[in-house]
């Protein structure tokens, strides 16, 4: 776990649409003049969705500082600027759904072989479980866990591996909110939990926080509230897979502590292209 300050903009599910990210920073604001969370779900798999563990500045008027020739991970530009980019770990940064949903088949395609994803999963072994913002809103990727009472207790957790099927770092990203029921309930996911208001608010009542922002939800108008407001899904890929037709959404808090959403379209057709795969790649990804 790690803790950041504000002003803050958290960011929901990307999965990979990467000129989607590039709106995303034209709406947000361009690294290091913004700060960000990335609650997890950065990877997902084809069409245009492997780039976009990148991080690249769009063209514009004056420069970014992240503006080059070649462009700069995410987690680049979390270890230029530690104090302006933070990634929490999400379930689709595993070795097991990586391949499953895409991911390894493109990164295999596009370089020959299997070291660039090699790398990728390395990275996210390291990846934070989850952040507190401004000492008042959780941020995590999936949910809550019947394991974890408090935020020390998910400091603890030995976060180094491949996601398990089960247990505390599990549920952190596969876990759901349910305003039908009280309680935990089984996941029809098949992994995680489902959990009530009464869960949410005995967690944010123990631990002295406000808010419970998380992602793994697809979102139709970019954002929505469950239990009240003690909880907010928040998601950012716009119109997912190129056809759920949904806008996308980034929660900002001030440094007042405000709240508020800057929502957003996908980037427009004109400002994409299909990535060229036939272009030999530098020798040191082989």
């Amino acid at each position: 776990m790690t803790t950041c300050r504000v002003p803050r903009l958290q960011v929901g599910d990307i999965h990979g649409q990467f000129y989607d990210l590039l709106e995303l920073f034209d709406v947000g604001g361009q690294v290091p003049m913004s700060n960000y969370v990335f609650m997890g779900a950065l990877a997902r798999g084809r069409l245009l969705r492997a780039p976009a563990c990148r991080l690249e500045s769009p063209p514009s008027s004056a420069p970014s500082p992240l503006a080059s020739s070649h462009p700069q991970s995410v987690r680049a530009a979390q270890v230029r600027y530690p104090k302006r980019v933070t990634l929490i770990r999400g379930n689709h940064e595993s070795r097991q759904i990586t391949q499953v949903y895409g991911f390894y088949d493109e990164c295999l395609k596009k370089y020959g072989n299997t070291t660039v994803w090699k790398a990728c999963v390395d990275v996210f072994d390291c990846l934070c479980l989850s952040a507190v913002v401004d000492n008042s809103v959780l941020c995590v990727h999936g949910g809550l866990s019947p394991s974890l009472d408090t935020i020390d207790q998910i400091q603890d957790l030995h976060r180094f591996q491949e996601p398990p099927h089960e247990g505390p770092m599990c549920d952190l990203m596969w876990s759901d909110p349910d305003d039908d029921i009280q309680g935990w309930g089984i996941s029809a996911r098949g992994a995680g939990y489902v959990f009530g208001p009464d869960i949410a608010d005995q967690f944010l009542y123990a631990n002295h926080l406000e808010l419970i922002a998380r992602s793994h939800q697809l979102a139709m108008e970019g954002y929505k509230y469950f239990f009240g407001q003690l909880l907010v899904t928040v998601w950012s890929a716009p119109n997912y897979c190129y056809r759920c037709g949904n806008v996308a959404a980034i929660l900002t808090i001030s440094v007042e502590g405000a709240i508020d959403f800057q929502v957003f379209e996908p980037r427009p057709q004109h400002l994409r292209k299909v990535p060229d795969f036939t272009t030999r790649m530098p020798d040191y990804f082989l």
